[in-house]
């Protein structure tokens, strides 16, 4: 059975306008259906699922993620495919696109979670060394500080990066998106609660203590009355505030933000997969500043003092 106008309707949302915020998600599913999300959770799923079930076929899907700088879930679409093709799809050049895996690289690098860099860092990143052992490309070494400004501003603008609210400079909704799968492919430490990969988050008070868990995961585990307020490898007492109602929301959006346990993977259900499985998805999208992602980038953690 074909797609009705309102799947149409849901897809084309999400095309020209970027990743959506759940909420405003929500308010288009509601006014394409007639039905509210709160009492209808079964008909939002079923129509996420039909429509992944036909994306299929051209390789593309409807996704959510948690931004994990402020636990906000996003919708939006993903090309699963990185082709030679796919890559002509870009609106980037190729010192744009090496400027931006360097950021990526700079923010995986930080051994203290922060998931950001300062502006100033992240105009300093050094094009040459994210060229490959190849000759570098005369447009990377003649890309000047003041075409990285306006870089920085696009992909800010495009949602692939986000400026912090202490002014730093994070990932933005896209990357999330589009690069789950390079994560887990690229040994980039997992939370210990939902293992997706850690690009901001909390780390164990003890220094000498690996495990770090996303803010907003932290606060759903520690919300279980049964749950002690401790680090699940070296017991250290880890202090938290638990905000009830995020705590609350966080369960919900375990059910409420998976189409297809095939398609989209649960925003806060422990993955069963390795971080280091192969992932059939492939980075990269018709629109994304990333195609192929072989190189392998590992975050410095505490035992380690620098990028393998």
């Amino acid at each position: 059975m074909a797609l009705s106008w309102r799947h149409h309707t849901l897809i084309q949302a999400l095309l020209c306008r970027g990743p959506l915020i759940e909420d405003q998600f929500r308010s288009i599913f509601a006014g394409v259906s007639g039905e509210r999300l709160s009492s209808n959770r079964r008909l939002f799923n079923d129509y996420l699922l039909k429509i992944n079930k036909e994306l299929a076929f051209a390789q593309f899907e409807l996704r959510a993620c948690r931004n994990q700088y402020d636990g906000n879930v996003y919708y939006g679409m993903v090309n699963n495919v990185a082709d030679e093709q796919s890559k002509l799809g870009t609106q980037y050049t190729v010192p744009q696109i090496t400027f931006y895996k360097g950021i990526i690289e700079a923010i995986i690098q930080d051994a203290t979670a922060q998931g950001s860099i300062s502006n100033i860092d992240a105009l300093n990143v050094r094009l040459e060394s994210q060229a490959g052992p190849s000759q570098v490309p005369t447009a990377v070494k003649t890309f000047s500080f003041s075409q990285k400004e306006k870089t920085l501003e696009e992909l800010v603008r495009d949602q692939w990066l986000c400026s912090t609210v202490d002014g730093n400079i994070g990932l933005g909704p896209r990357s999330f998106l589009d690069l789950r799968s390079w994560f887990h492919n690229n040994d980039i430490p997992t939370c210990e609660v939902c293992s997706e990969a850690l690009v901001k988050a909390e780390s164990c008070p003890n220094e000498s203590c690996n495990v770090r868990i996303h803010k907003y995961c932290l606060s759903m585990k520690f919300s279980q009355r049964k749950v002690e307020k401790v680090c699940s490898s070296c017991k250290t007492p880890w202090p938290c505030e638990v905000n009830t109602l995020e705590a609350v929301k966080a369960e919900e959006d375990d059910h409420l933000n998976e189409p297809s346990q095939n398609n989209v993977p649960p925003l806060t259900r422990k993955r069963r997969m390795s971080s280091r499985a192969t992932d059939p998805d492939q980075v990269g999208s018709s629109s994304s500043p990333i195609s192929g992602g072989n190189e392998v980038v590992r975050r410095v953690t505490r035992k380690t003092s620098r990028l393998k």
